[in-house]
């Protein structure tokens, strides 16, 4: 058993679940506790049951209920030093024992997983992704990514699911409410990831297996789920895959996913 599923995924905040037969745990946890827990209970998980929370950085969209749901279930907090530095709040409602350091990179196990990180390019402390892999099956986690580097792609392939970033269309954010310095900031080089960067990654990806994509963290401002998915697929069409050897879904920012078998 190796099943993934993307709580909430957005601008607005993101957690997303992953469990294995014998292992459970969450990657962020960037909306209230109330709406994590619900969302776990809806598919019959004890919150109180997660084997840990993996942090990806420090943005409140990604640690908004960390330190209040790890203390009200007494569970254990996977995070690299430099990231654990730069969320003092959070940091303190932690019980110092819970507090699991990695260093982005190296291989660590939870359970029944074993779990790689890497560096990814974003306007945070140490911020990273993650490789889970479990019965011989690799899945990957990848979001705010300001741009596409070779690294990230070595750490995306063999994948057999990933759940990366489409963030914004250039166009839509050109025209967005958001002021010219945020413009700037998300695309820039340690922002967020376009759609149509999403789509060569995953083009790339299917090189090397990928069977299955959700695209996630979309923009609310300057993003629409169907055009994020349009230009995915497009990208795939443009370079000669045929888009049925695909599964690709859109993770939704305000209500759970469905639970998905890998």
């Amino acid at each position: 058993m190796f099943n993934f599923c993307s709580l909430y995924s957005g601008s607005s905040g993101n957690s997303l679940f992953v469990e294995t037969e014998n292992t459970k745990i969450l990657v962020d946890a960037g909306v209230s506790c109330k709406k994590i827990e619900t969302a776990l209970t809806n598919f019959d998980v004890n919150p109180s049951l997660i084997d840990g929370i993996l942090i990806t950085h420090e943005h409140t969209d990604h640690i908004q209920s960390l330190g209040t749901f790890a203390k009200k279930f007494n569970l254990s907090v996977y995070v690299n030093q430099e990231t654990l530095d730069a969320m003092p709040t959070q940091k303190e409602k932690i019980p110092e024992e819970n507090i699991k350091k990695f260093k982005v990179g190296e291989k660590f196990e939870i359970g029944d997983m074993k779990i790689k990180s890497f560096s990814i390019p974003h306007d945070a402390a140490n911020p990273c992704g993650f490789n889970i892999f479990s019965n011989n099956k690799k899945i990957s986690i990848a979001t705010d990514i300001g741009h596409m580097t070779n690294d990230i792609l070595k750490n995306l392939e063999d994948s057999i699911f990933v759940l990366l970033e489409s963030n914004y269309d250039p166009e839509v954010l050109k025209f967005s409410r958001y002021p010219y310095n945020l413009k700037s900031r998300i695309a820039g080089p340690t922002g967020h990831l376009s759609n149509e960067m999403a789509g060569k990654t995953i083009s790339h990806l299917l090189q090397s297996g990928l069977q299955q994509a959700m695209l996630g963290h979309l923009s609310k401002e300057s993003n629409f789920p169907e055009l994020a998915y349009k230009t995915v697929i497009d990208e795939i069409i443009s370079s000669n895959y045929n888009v049925d050897s695909l599964k690709l879904d859109v993770a939704s920012r305000d209500i759970p996913g469905n639970l998905i078998s890998l």
